[in-house]
């Protein structure tokens, strides 16, 4: 349940047949070119589809059965890909027509988003009041099988057919999940899937707690409106104080969305560098003055589980001093992958390039570093605490933060509960309490942004990592 780019750029597709090809067709019908092209072809890098044309001429005479070309053709490319890295990939017409309904943010299936960690097919996302997330599935399962055929070493686009398909109809699946005993087994009834790229709460002390949870075609109009309806309903508090913008399991999207969302709130400067082969500069994306929004203080919260473009916006935001980056070190996702089409309506992923941070920091198996590591805590034990079972709870810390006025704990700020009534379904405004009472990370960021707050800090420090305690 890839994006178009959630592995990479924003370059969505190159049409045409490869001038190859004619080259493997012919020899694949025996035909030899005219002697300027062998002579050509001989210091070609191509000069080996010597071999490919002859292994499909003995398929095409020799094998036992009839041969199913388009089959034979495809498998091939797939093969090519493969030896080059995770992200290159082959898709065929149904599978590329499943990752471009992914970037409209629409489709049927279970609800949860996927990628290869370590030849695993891995949860990264779970999406609420989906069958997946009422089946209890959570990010880091890993899948054994998928109705009965093993996902093990299984390509992206194959594991996403198997799982959506029509409303009311189900699909069981065995998990191997960390620390658990056995393996679990979940069915699952498919539903209509609606994603909302981004989701709204507004916090005790006028802050805005904005998740994004992909990076779709609609995300940066979305997160527009939820600062705008941040800002209307702080306005009687005397506006609004802080951002805490939540990434953790993002697993990235559109490029050109993740360069929108950086720039709401840089004026200046590169936002992320693409640089290709020879480390030669491909692409500069550069922040503009024009909309960008007050110099709220602000504090960005990811995980093992962000990527891509959750990444892009992390480390913008780091680089430029304009956020505090708080949680675990990033996935390191930091490849380009340009979405090539194919004249039959298949596709190619194809690694282009590697992405920079605005200091030229590589983003690719590195991830970003946060300011503040702040692990999860389980919410079990947290809710323990909650209930007095425990003598563990934040207003035990030392030195905690209270907000003036309001009771201890996280309690909704006015107005905070109920739909959002904006153009978008994206937009949903959460109580307070719900969304952070089991929620260490996003408590201790809270914090962190309360601090800033209280200093007139709106930047972040000059760098280094420290534990949260």
């Amino acid at each position: 349940m890839k994006s178009v780019e959630g592995v990479g750029s924003d370059s969505r597709v190159r049409r045409g047949l490869p001038g190859w090809w004619w080259l493997v067709l012919c020899l694949a019908l025996g035909v030899a070119p005219v002697a300027s092209a062998q002579a050509a072809a001989a210091s070609s890098p191509y000069r080996r589809l010597e071999v490919f044309g002859r292994a499909l001429s003995h398929l095409e005479t020799s094998y036992v059965e009839d041969v199913d070309q388009d089959a034979v053709i495809y498998g091939a490319i797939r093969g090519m890909l493969k030896v080059l890295d995770p992200h290159s990939e082959f898709l065929d017409p149904a599978e590329y027509r499943v990752l471009t309904s992914d970037t409209q943010g629409r489709y049927g299936g279970v609800g949860i988003e996927i990628d290869v960690r370590d030849g695993w097919l891995t949860v990264t996302r779970v999406l609420e009041a989906t069958p997946a997330a009422k089946a209890g599935v959570q990010p880091g399962d890993r899948f054994l099988s998928i109705d009965g055929r093993a996902a093990r070493d299984v390509p992206i686009g194959e594991a996403v057919q198997w799982m959506r398909g029509e409303p009311g109809t189900r699909v069981t699946v065995m998990l191997r999940r960390e620390g658990a005993p056995e393996a679990i087994q979940a069915q699952l009834t498919r539903e209509i899937i609606a994603v909302e790229s981004v989701q709204l709460a507004v916090l005790p002390g006028a802050i805005a707690h904005v998740q994004l949870h992909a990076f779709q075609e609609d995300t940066v109009r979305a997160l527009r409106e939820a600062l705008d309806l941040a800002v209307e309903r702080t306005a009687a508090a005397g506006g609004l104080r802080g951002v805490l913008l939540d990434m953790r399991d993002n697993p990235g999207g559109l490029l050109s969305a993740a360069v929108l969302v950086a720039d709401e709130f840089l004026s200046e400067g590169v936002i992320v560098s693409t640089r290709g082969r020879g480390d030669k500069v491909l692409r500069e994306s550069r922040a503009s003055a024009a909309g960008t929004r007050p110099n709220w203080p602000m504090v960005v919260l990811v995980n093992g589980y962000s990527a891509s473009a959750s990444e892009i916006v992390a480390g913008a935001l780091r680089d430029h001093r304009r956020a505090v980056v708080a949680g675990t070190r990033t996935f390191g996702k930091g490849s380009v992958q340009n979405v090539i089409e194919l004249p039959d309506g298949s596709a190619m992923k194809l690694t282009t390039a590697l992405y920079f941070t605005p200091s030229g920091r590589s983003i690719q198996a590195q991830g970003i570093e946060p300011d503040v590591e702040v692990p999860q805590l389980d919410a079990g034990l947290l809710r323990a605490a909650a209930d007095g079972r425990d003598d563990v709870s934040e207003a035990s810390l030392e030195q905690h933060l209270s907000t003036p006025g309001s009771e201890p704990g996280l309690a909704p700020y006015p107005n905070a509960t109920g739909r959002a009534t904006r153009s978008s379904d994206a937009l949903q405004s959460r109580a307070s309490g719900e969304s952070l009472a089991d929620d260490y990370q996003a408590r201790m960021a809270y914090g962190i942004l309360q601090a800033l707050i209280v200093s007139g800090t709106a930047s972040a420090p000059a760098g280094g990592s420290q534990p949260a305690h």
